[in-house]
């Protein structure tokens, strides 16, 4: 598992950090879409500094059962590919409210 930045979660139901990896390093929020409307529609929307650069979903994990925000970003800097992760808790190490970005490469 590789870490590509650490969130927090804001008292607005998202979360707030930074996306961290080479040659990137920028602010996240990771929205809730108030737009959604169906299933097919994010349950999360990804900005960097006002501009909209990915999406997010909640997933249920096959093993476990449990709940997981799966990130897709696409941006000029990160190339013609998507970037997937996944939210991981930070378990013992920041609080409650913390995540890392998981890096989730599709190939």
């Amino acid at each position: 598992m590789t870490a590509i930045g650490f969130v927090t979660r804001t008292t607005q139901g998202g979360f707030r950090g930074q996306l961290k990896f080479l040659p990137i390093c920028a602010d996240i929020d990771i929205v809730p879409n108030r737009d959604k409307s169906g299933d097919t529609s994010p349950d999360f929307r990804i900005f960097t500094q006002g501009v909209e650069v990915g999406s997010g979903q909640i997933l249920t994990g096959e093993s476990r059962g449990t709940d997981y925000v799966n990130l897709s970003l696409a941006a000029p800097g990160l190339g013609v590919r998507k970037l997937c992760a996944n939210l991981g808790r930070t378990v013992g190490l920041y609080g409650d409210g913390s995540f890392f970005l998981i890096w989730n490469p599709v190939d």
